[in-house]
């Protein structure tokens, strides 16, 4: 199957792909099972100073767009996560004049589909990095599919924080190589050039890779491989970053690894509040504030 075979007909509505189901319905199992591996990892946590709190457990919250669609916030406050959200959205409507110029497709026709899973995790331990996944999938005139995953350790040039981001890239490396031994070289230089604080001149973490228009803009390998691709990279992170976490979280801390971390999260909220795709995608298209956000980094450790 050609990638010509991703175009929708003109005339069809975005929420008829016969794609759009499918996808949604694969973002919403991914989720349920990376919040199932995330609460087993706060079940896990032995020691430490937080091990005597409970087990965080996952608190969703359904929120309607008055446009089309919707979504589901998953928030998880515990001993091992300080706050991760875990959230879904399948949203429809129209882009709005000014905006539409800057999709494909949006301009023949504003209307659109969009369904996608969003993750990004805030560790207790500042031993333990931060990470980040998202997948989408998305329709006007034209379909395609996007994503990626990038993983922050506290402190990038240590041993440990590097070893932690070779197994994460390992794990892409062989969802990517599955389907393509071009898509890891390039789309981990997309993700170093993307996560890129310019104003700062670094990076905002150890890489991993990012992906969008893949099947459009970006060559694909026809609609079902880049399906299978999109879950291999959803299966991958699923499995490699609760085993980083189990491995590092028993780790004792310093105050000063504490107060570094504080400071490379401000490096992480200058980014999604500036330079974040997403965070723009989702605001200008009506989504739900508190989930949009839910990506910024929890207040300060009392």
């Amino acid at each position: 199957m050609t990638d010509a075979s991703h175009a929708a007909a003109p005339s069809a509505a975005p929420a008829d792909h016969p794609f759009a189901g499918r996808a949604r319905a694969w973002f919403e199992d991914l989720r349920d099972q990376i919040c199932a591996a995330f609460e087993a990892c706060e079940d896990a946590l032995g020691a430490g100073p937080h091990a005597g709190m409970p087990p965080g457990r996952f608190e969703r919250t359904s929120w309607q767009r008055p446009e089309g669609g919707g979504g589901t916030m998953a928030i998880l406050r515990g001993r091992v996560f300080e706050k991760v959200g875990v959230n879904v959205s399948t949203v429809h409507g129209e882009f709005s004049p000014e905006f539409r110029r800057q999709i494909p497709g949006a301009e023949a026709d504003p209307r659109f589909f969009a369904t996608g899973i969003s993750l990004v995790a805030h560790l207790r331990s500042p031993r333990v990095p931060a990470a980040h996944f998202n997948t989408r999938f998305l329709v006007t005139t034209r379909p395609w599919f996007g994503g990626g995953g990038d993983i922050t350790p506290m402190a990038l040039e240590a041993p440990e924080s590097k070893a932690d981001a070779a197994r994460f890239h390992a794990a892409f490396r062989a969802a990517c190589d599955r389907h393509d031994p071009d898509y890891y070289p390039k789309f981990r230089q997309w993700c170093d050039e993307y996560f890129y604080l310019p104003h700062r001149g670094e990076t905002r973490g150890l890489g991993g890779i990012f992906f969008d228009w893949l099947g459009d803009r970006t060559p694909g390998h026809g609609i079902e491989d880049d399906f299978a691709f999109v879950q291999d990279v959803g299966r991958a992170f699923r499995d490699v970053y609760p085993a980083i976490i189990r491995d590092r979280m028993h780790e004792p801390w310093t105050e000063a690894e504490r107060e570094h971390q504080l400071v490379r999260r401000g490096r992480y909220a200058e980014f999604n509040l500036l330079h974040d795709r997403g965070t723009l995608f989702g605001l200008r298209t009506g989504g739900n504030v508190e989930a949009i956000l839910m990506s910024l980094p929890p207040p300060i450790w009392p």
